[in-house]
């Protein structure tokens, strides 16, 4: 679509005539509007607007493909019909149950200009015409009280600068009393489902007339700060560390901080928990998870289990069929897993995970019916699948998601347990303390729990560091693997991985290697991975650009940051051509085009796919990639190919889209490439640390490129300390088997 965009917004004012598209859920609406005599076609999101209705819309013109000119709004402030004749049209559209064009014609004719206050106030008024009983006279108010409910809320936020889906949302979440919610603690703002930052409820604080040292902010910026921690992995903090950070961040005396903390503590708003002689401070609902989690596997560590009486002979009868014995950790984890209720096996590249999973699995299936394998993302559990040979499933599809109540919830519970005896989890590195909190809440009480996973590679993106936890409170059966298998010794990206991990600088390699690394730093770096990319290892080894070869990035800014590199990429892999349609972004300069490569990049539970020759379903994940297959300029639609799920993304869902030639080592997380490019040239030092390098390393399969410096490449391995996480679960983890072990 091209965009003519003027340095000032224009306004336009007129009556709605028609609604052509509306969806509620987002507030995007695209309508017809009288404005003086020409008829205009407005779309953005402008909340819910009706036949009749008058409105003010601030915006500029865009010329559409099919439609020509359009008036795209960025704010729509709406007023209920005041005339006669409008009343008509708005009650004849069929906003309001029960009532058509002929019931309109009634009501209008007797109650006038007074219509729409009779419907809101007297309803039973409207009882007097014929065909309208009680109950339909009070579904009638009922709706539109709901209806005008949202659009004052729509109001309101508009003078702040907030969009009508916040609106949506807020309505959705506070309903009729959102605005007087708002209006006495605006803090609400900055929390769930809106998420917006605490500067900007702050600053509509402060035009409300909220003071700087008022109680509610005070608590809000406490909140704020655990909220904040949380999204960067910390479950908990140091009470002292929460307090002074706190102060500085909202300009408030440090006491006046402790204070309200002591108030929050007491309303069981926060809660606290003593760890090696220091107090932490959590939000309840991460406490709960840790403890939960630490209740459940003390259970498990300390559940008396006896071994099958014919393990030996059935390793021995595994062996032979396979025709290669198993190394003495392989075998001691693979005797572990048959003997006790819950494990861990973690090793590095090329140590023999794997085959060792396969092992267990083996054995399992031959004493149980029902054994579950799973992993944290879409594309980890197709290759487990694929390196098993047995069926895998995301975590999130084997508790179900469901989200008909607004919020995430999973159909398997406590109330409605798992089937299975054996769930083995794979890339436990991954998993976050709420997402294994609802796993170990939905498995049966006997059911065993193998975690797979390698303590190593880049923690959780959601809070916690689960795995590296549990290892470290060294209460549950756990076999680490560190024998590299001849066949691995070959590759110098296994051995350069367990370099990392040891503080050594990885060997530099050759052109004949499937490691070696490149000099460059600045722009030349980014020319280098373009030219990587686009020309020399698709040349040299026949990689296809964009389904084998991935670019991993330490960060999304500089010039060999995600952001800058997909631009770059995607012109020269994608370029623009009239077979090709594509939605711009013009303020942002972002495009999405038939043929890009996308990256889901927030958790959306509901959204459909469809799939060839078997079940659709809902739900796509952060981190999933896909290829875009079509797009509607139209509806500014497209629709992605994920695997084997076909998904049909609206104009209000595009935003969980991002191009994907390049993207951060964090999102890669769980998936592998065939060859994997990662620019180190300029690089933040808060992001040089160990275990980010290692993290994508390990996801290259046959070729990884290092275009950078070896100063950067030497800061990274060195770092160690810019992983750590707050948490609590390996103390709780410690008491909890304690516990379990001293019961009657």
């Amino acid at each position: 679509m091209e965009e003519n965009v003027p340095g000032e917004l224009l306004k336009l004012e007129g009556v709605v005539q028609h609604v052509i598209y509306e969806n509620p859920e987002s507030g995007y609406a695209v309508f017809e509007v009288d404005a003086g005599g020409s008829d205009i076609v407005v779309a953005g999101n402008v909340g819910s607007v009706d036949n009749g209705m008058s409105v003010t819309a601030y915006g500029y013109m865009v010329n559409h493909p099919s439609y020509g000119e359009q008036f795209r709004a960025e704010t729509c402030e709406t007023s209920l019909p005041q005339d006669t004749s409008s009343l008509l049209s708005y009650l004849s559209s069929g906003v309001l149950p029960y009532i058509g064009p002929s019931t309109a014609k009634k009501i209008v004719a007797k109650f006038g200009t007074e219509t729409l206050t009779v419907i809101s106030e007297t309803p039973e008024k409207l009882c007097e015409l014929k065909g309208i009983t009680p109950q339909k006279a009070t579904a009638i108010s009922n709706e539109f009280r709901r209806m005008f409910g949202v659009r004052e809320v729509i109001a309101w936020m508009a003078k702040f600068g907030l969009s009508a889906q916040m609106a949506v949302t807020a309505y959705r979440t506070y309903g009729p009393h959102t605005v007087d919610a708002l209006q006495q603690n605006p803090y609400l703002l900055c929390g769930e489902p809106l998420n917006l930052k605490f500067s900007q409820a702050d600053g509509i604080a402060a035009k409300l007339q909220f003071e700087q040292g008022c109680d509610l902010r005070i608590a809000a910026g406490l909140t704020y700060a655990l909220r904040h921690n949380a999204n960067n992995g910390h479950t908990c903090l140091p009470e002292e560390k929460l307090v002074e950070s706190t102060a500085r961040f909202i300009r408030v005396e440090p006491e006046r901080v402790r204070s309200a903390l002591g108030e929050l503590l007491e309303r069981e708003e926060m809660r606290s928990r003593m760890f090696d002689g220091v107090k932490y401070i959590y939000l309840p609902d991460l406490l709960s998870a840790e403890e939960d989690i630490a209740a459940r596997l003390g259970e498990l560590a300390t559940f008396p289990t006896e071994p099958p009486p014919t393990l030996e002979s059935d390793i021995r009868v595994l062996e032979l069929t396979q025709g290669f014995a198993y190394a003495p950790l392989q075998r001691e984890a693979i005797r572990m897993a048959l003997s006790s209720r819950a494990m861990v096996l973690t090793g590095g590249p090329g140590t023999g995970k794997t085959t060792t999973v396969k092992a267990i699995l083996n054995l399992y299936e031959g004493i149980y019916d029902r054994v579950a394998l799973c992993a944290p993302t879409g594309r980890a559990a197709k290759r487990l699948s694929e390196l098993t040979g047995h069926s895998a499933s995301t975590i999130h599809r084997l508790l179900e998601v469901d989200y008909s109540t607004g919020s995430v919830r999973f159909v398997h519970n406590e109330k409605n347990l798992l089937p299975f005896d054996v769930i083995i989890l794979d890339e436990m590195s991954m998993v976050d303390v709420k997402l294994f909190q609802a796993l170990l809440a939905a498995a049966r009480y006997h059911c065993r729990i193998i975690m797979v996973g390698d303590a190593d590679q880049l923690p959780s993106v959601g809070p916690g560091s689960v795995l590296g936890e549990i290892l470290q409170a060294g209460v549950l059966p756990t076999v680490c693997l560190t024998e590299i298998f001849r066949q691995a010794q070959k590759s110098l990206i296994v051995q350069n991985a367990h370099r990392i991990v040891s503080g050594q600088m990885p060997v530099r390699g050759k052109k004949e290697d499937d490691f070696f690394l490149i000099e460059s730093s600045g722009l030349a770096c980014q020319k280098l991975v373009c030219d990587l990319v686009g020309t020399r290892l698709p040349r040299t080894y026949g990689f296809d650009p964009v389904r084998d070869i991935q670019v991993l990035c330490p960060t999304k800014k500089g010039p060999t940051g995600s952001e800058e590199l997909n631009r770059r990429l995607q012109a020269i892999l994608n370029p623009p051509a009239p077979d090709k349609p594509q939605i711009v972004w013009e303020q942002s300069g972002r495009i999405l085009r038939l043929g890009d490569k996308v990256m889901q990049i927030k958790n959306d539970y509901d959204i459909a796919y469809e799939r060839t020759g078997a079940e659709a379903g809902v739900g796509a994940y952060n981190g999933d990639l896909g290829i875009i297959t079509a797009v509607d300029t139209d509806s500014r639609s497209v629709t992605v190919q994920m695997d084997d799920r076909k998904y049909v993304y609206g104009a209000d869902q595009l935003v969980e889209l991002e191009p994907a030639y390049a993207v951060t080592v964090h999102k890669s997380q769980g998936s592998e490439f065939s060859a994997v490019i990662l620019p180190l040239a300029d690089v933040p030092p808060r992001l040089c640390y160990r275990n980010l390098l290692y993290t994508g390393v390990t996801r290259a399969r046959k070729l990884c490129v290092i275009a950078g410096t070896q100063r950067t490449e030497q800061a990274m391995v060195q770092n160690v300390r810019q992983n750590m996480r707050y948490s609590g679960l390996r103390y709780l983890l410690r008491d909890a088997a304690g516990k379990a072990e001293n019961a009657p």
